[in-house]
C-alpha cells in the first residue's frame, strides 16, 4: 500500500506541472467561459499543491523524494527544452514557484 502511495503522490506532483504549463492557464482573449475554464484549472492545480504539501509535511523520506521526483519530471516533460521543438523559436521558459 505505501508503492501505491508514493505512486499516486508522483502522478500528481507531475500533474500539477501539466496544469501549470497547458494551454488553459496562458493569457487568451477575454470571455467568461475561459475565465471559468482558467478559474477550475487554477483552483485544481493549488489543490493538488496543497495536497501535495500536505504529504509532504508528513516528514517521509520517500514522500518527499515521489514528490521531488513527480516535480522534477512533470517539468521535464512539459516545461523544458527536452520535449520541445525550438529550431526557429527563442522563447525563454519561465519557472514558476510553488510557494
Amino acid at each position: 500500500m505505501y508503492w501505491v502511495c508514493l505512486a499516486a503522490i508522483f502522478a500528481f506532483s507531475a500533474l500539477s506541472e501539466w496544469i501549470s504549463r497547458c494551454g488553459v492557464m496562458k493569457a487568451g482573449p477575454a470571455s467568461f467561459g475561459g475565465g471559468i475554464v482558467q478559474t477550475v484549472a487554477y483552483t485544481v492545480r493549488a489543490g493538488l499543491s496543497y495536497l501535495i504539501m500536505l504529504a509532504v509535511m508528513s516528514f517521509n523520506g520517500g514522500v518527499f523524494l515521489a514528490a521531488m521526483a513527480g516535480f522534477g519530471l512533470g517539468f521535464m516533460i512539459f516545461g523544458s527544452r527536452a520535449f520541445k521543438d525550438t529550431a526557429g523559436n527563442h522563447t525563454h521558459t519561465d519557472v514558476q514557484s510553488h510557494c
